[in-house]
Formats: C-alpha cells, structure tokens, sequence
C-alpha cells in the first residue's frame, strides 16, 4: 500500500497557521497609532526619569528621534540643562538610540495638581453640631454620622 505524498499539497487556506504569521496582522493598527518605543516610554516614564521629574512632565510623541515633553515654563529650562542625560536614560531603557532630540512644550496640566487645602477636623464640627443634644446612644449616632457627612463634603 502506498502512503500518499502530501508535501507538494497547499495548505487549505482556512487550515491551522502559526500564531506568529497572525501576530504582524493584529499589532500593526496599534502601530499605527503609537510606535513601540513611544509606548515603552509612555508606560514606564516614572521608571525612566524618576518621580520627580515624572510629576512635573508627560511625554507626549515620539516621532523621527524627536521626543515631545509636555511640562511647565519654568521647568522647561532646567530640563533643557538636563536633556542630555535624559536622552541616556531613555536610550538606555529602550536597549536603542531611539531619542536624539528633546522637544519641551509648554502645558501647564502636565503638572501634578496642587496639594489639596487643609480641612477643619469634621470631629470637632459634628461636636459642636449636636452639643445641646443631652449624652446618649442617639447623641453619639448623630455626631457619627455628621463626621461622615462632613469628611465627604470636604469641610
């Protein structure tokens, strides 16, 4: 009996294919959109600069070797003075020379937000709330309940 010879035959187009023939098809749009080191740089800025310039800036694009920085005026300049050892830190994590220049751009949401003010202890005013309130079980429900009601409202 002989064993047919399949290895001249064509795959049926609708047969079992590598999942690494799919992987160009299905990242490509992604691609598209945003360039894989601008994503690595996107994703792990805090990593990259450190937190304290990571809470002052945001990348914004990376497009032909030029990376767009969003942050305030003032920061702007001294991350001028420090753009040359930036540009290490990012071409070292990327493992490429994938940034060779440094674009600032003036944004003044790229900062962090201002620390919150400091509020009133809620205790106290709900105290004060229900201090002709004679002492008892429901005098201290009332005072719970204007500390949760206060600490939410922000006074």
């Amino acid at each position: 009996m002989a064993i047919p010879d399949d290895t001249n035959k064509q795959r049926h187009i609708y047969g079992p294919r590598p999942v690494g023939a799919l992987v160009p098809a299905l990242v490509r749009p992604a691609f598209r959109r945003r360039a894989p080191a601008t994503a690595q740089v996107l994703a792990d800025w805090e990593a990259i600069v450190g937190p304290a310039i990571a809470a002052l800036t945001t990348p914004r694009k990376l497009f032909s070797g030029t990376l767009s920085i969003a942050c305030a005026g003032p920061v702007a300049l001294e991350l001028q003075h420090l753009s040359t050892a930036l540009m290490g830190r990012i071409n070292g994590h990327l493992g490429s020379i994938a940034v060779t220049r440094l674009r600032f751009i003036q944004d003044v949401s790229a900062m962090a937000p201002p620390p919150a003010p400091k509020r009133k202890p809620a205790t106290l005013a709900a105290r004060r709330a229900v201090a002709d309130l004679p002492e008892g079980p429901l005098r201290d429900a009332l005072e719970a309940l204007g500390r949760v009601v206060l600490t939410e409202r922000g006074t």
